[in-house]
């Protein structure tokens, strides 16, 4: 019995040093220690010896037994390296081409108008989204009364500052620091307290623009924005201002351009007139100048401000302002770098 247990153990040394994979080792293991195996069949059969040879057999086969389990024991983990390494150096595998993130196509137009203004010598600035009810309303000619202060339309803090519900802070402050001649553009987050739907959000993005100096008119404010129309979204795109009201600005007009989607001809999109508006404007007020200290008869100016999500989903034909903030690679990857 000793000899047969001297020839399993030789056999199964040598097995498992010429075993290439995982799946041999298994094999030699079961083909030896398992519950059929050759050296369990031993173990199995030292009940019928004598007590002195039962004790000489029962330790060689648990040392032989202990031996062959820390051979295969060493054969796994050796063939185990050699797969992470192979896995490590193997060149014919293909590259893994890295995520790239990309810009959000509300900041890819908000660049791109941003460059349309700066070429014709406008400033980028920026502005505080937390404002005070002064900022926000009543330097630009929001009397207290207005329904746009209602708390049902603003959100109101603690302190009694707000979210801002429009850019068009912005143009008071940048005036309240410097005297004309002025031309800024500003954009950035506003907040209102509006149902979430395919057309609305109470978190969205706000382009204004203004400029101040002597002699400014409504006809330098029309020929900048059809500029940056035809611009932004086509050369032989047609416009067309309809007269509006906005409480800081008079006269007060809106910019209408032919629809997009039906080239004019009348679609869903412009409700069958073939224009679509795109943003308000006007000449600045007096009551504003006055509360920057300007004088009304010295300076005239313009403002104008655009939603950007509108004009992104007029520009690429998008039709649920929800999209943009769902965060869906499948949607956003469809945009530039």
């Amino acid at each position: 019995m000793l000899t047969n247990l001297r020839k399993i153990r030789q056999n199964a040394l040598s097995s498992i040093n010429e075993a290439s994979s995982l799946q041999d080792v298994e094999k030699i293991r079961i083909f030896n220690l398992g519950r059929k195996g050759k050296l369990t069949e031993i173990l199995k059969g030292i009940g019928r010896l004598k007590e002195e040879e039962r004790r000489i057999v029962g330790k060689t086969a648990n040392e032989i037994k202990k031996e062959i389990e820390d051979a295969i024991s060493a054969k796994e983990k050796e063939l185990k390296d050699k797969d992470i390494k192979r896995e490590d150096i193997d060149i014919t595998l293909p590259g893994r081409i890295p995520w790239i993130g990309r810009r959000h196509p509300i900041t890819i137009c908000a660049d791109e108008i941003c460059n349309i203004f700066t070429r014709i010598g406008y400033s980028l600035v920026e502005g505080p989204e937390i404002e005070t009810e002064y900022y926000n309303f009543e330097a630009l000619n929001i009397p207290e009364y207005h329904p746009a202060r209602d708390v049902h339309d603003t959100f109101y803090l603690e302190d009694g500052r707000l979210l801002r519900t429009q850019t068009t802070n912005v143009e008071v402050r940048v005036m309240e620091r410097g005297k004309p001649p002025l031309k800024i553009i500003s954009w950035g987050k506003c907040y209102r307290r509006d149902s979430p739907d395919a057309t609305h959000s109470p978190v969205f993005h706000q382009l204004e623009g203004f400029c101040v100096d002597r002699n400014v008119t409504f006809r330098q404010l029309k020929g900048t924005l059809i500029y940056f129309a035809r611009q932004f979204f086509s050369r032989d795109i047609k416009t067309k201002f309809v007269p509006s009201y906005f409480p800081f600005t008079e006269p007060s007009a809106e910019l209408y351009i032919s629809c997009s989607v039906c080239r004019g001809k009348g679609c869903r999109v412009c409700k069958g007139t073939g224009f679509v508006e795109v943003l308000g404007c006007g000449m600045l007020h007096p009551n504003v100048f006055y509360n920057v200290g300007y004088d009304p008869k010295e300076y005239t100016g313009f403002a104008f401000g655009m939603g950007l999500e509108r004009l992104v989903m007029l520009k690429y034909r998008i039709d649920d302002i929800r999209l943009f903030y769902e965060n869906d690679m499948r949607f956003l990857n469809q945009f530039g770098p």
